[in-house]
């Protein structure tokens, strides 16, 4: 097999699954409170870039990873009109809720809407409705946190489910562990750098026992970083720590060309899983923990992406084995392809700086 089919190989095994910009979660958030007087405050967040995506303004800044507040404000009529069309608070039976004065306001990276609605005179429970975003992307979801009094929920809403009822009892703990390691599943097989990672350093290995280190150091070291930044113990901009993740990813497929000891990566592994559990933290952040259950919900994620990186690696290394028979003629031979590695290693390398590039201050 020649350099070019190599080449391709390594390709197609990290494009496998790959969106279009990493930690690109197709999510927003909102927060939904019903008081004793039958009035809901809405409160609705969403990145800018998702904003510009679904109604075609402008106002989301790549290159600083942030919303030009001139610009949302003079998107407010059309941002408002999208919101008043795929946002309802009514009664069980349809009967719509008064809306109050909408604002919207600038927020870092994105937007936030915010409103109120008079439901005194509609009988029956009251419903909250929203297809925001969902109805563009249907991978899309919106997490919402319901607060009635002292008591919190929290829902998840998609393209087929889009209303909460606000005054249905809490969703039981059992309901919310199961959402949250579904998010970190789904997190992991989305963030296509941390796909790259595990490739990455993993490239050499012909053994089990390399790899058990590898990933259970790897994970010790994220759940750290992960527990303390969700628990906003200890926070680092995002514009540190995206362009550190890329550079770790560079780091290893570059080493490889220079060391096959698999055997030690395993501290590598542990190292630069330290900033990766930033970067799921970031993701983690996005959702939200819901406050009646922040332990179970952080356990529930970091399980569901360790799950991920095992179904990742079970799935790369038999690629991998099955690619190193079809090239290699010695069948006696104790490591992988040298040419497979270095291959593969080149495309994640190639990757990797592309993604620090646009990532750091230059990009």
């Amino acid at each position: 097999m020649n350099l070019a089919r190599l080449l391709l190989l390594g390709f197609v095994l990290l494009s496998l699954g790959a969106p279009v910009r990493a930690h690109q979660v197709n999510l927003s958030t909102a927060r939904v409170a019903l008081t004793t007087d039958r009035t809901v405050t809405v409160e609705v967040a969403l990145k800018g870039s998702d904003m510009d995506r679904l109604i075609g303004t402008k106002i989301y800044d790549a290159k600083e990873d942030v919303v030009d507040p001139g610009a949302v404000d003079a998107a407010a009529g059309s941002i408002l009109a999208y919101m008043k069309a795929h946002l309802a608070v009514s009664g069980t039976e349809g009967t719509a809720c008064a809306p109050g004065i909408p604002a919207i306001l600038a927020d870092g990276d994105g937007v936030i809407y915010r409103n109120s609605f008079a439901c005194e005179g509609v009988a029956g429970d009251i419903v909250y409705r929203s297809t925001v975003l969902t109805e563009k992307d249907p991978t899309a979801r919106q997490v919402v946190l319901v607060t009635q009094g002292k008591s919190e929920a929290q829902a998840l809403l998609d393209a087929g489910n889009t209303t909460v009822t606000l005054s249905a009892p809490a969703p039981p703990l059992g309901s919310t562990m199961q959402r949250y390691l579904l998010t970190g599943i789904e997190h992991i097989f989305l963030g296509y750098d941390h796909i790259a990672f595990l490739i990455a350093v993993v490239l050499w290995a012909r053994r089990l026992v390399p790899v058990i280190k590898i990933v259970t150091a790897f994970t010790v070291a994220h759940s750290i970083t992960l527990s303390l930044a969700a628990l906003d113990l200890v926070v680092i901009p995002s514009r540190v720590v995206e362009p550190a993740i890329a550079a770790s990813i560079m780091f290893v497929a570059v080493e490889n060309f220079f060391s096959r000891d698999i055997d030690r990566r395993w501290r590598v592994a542990f190292l630069f899983g330290l900033i990766h559990g930033f970067g799921f933290a970031g993701a983690l952040h996005e959702v939200g923990l819901p406050m009646d259950a922040i332990v179970p919900a952080l356990a529930a994620f970091n399980i569901g992406v360790e799950i991920g990186q095992v179904a990742i690696v079970a799935i790369v290394l038999p690629v991998l084995d099955l690619f190193d028979r079809l090239i290699t003629t010695d069948r006696a031979k104790p490591m992988r392809a040298t040419g497979l590695v270095y291959a593969v290693s080149a495309v994640i390398s190639l990757l990797s700086g592309y993604w620090l590039f646009m990532r750091s201050s230059f990009g």
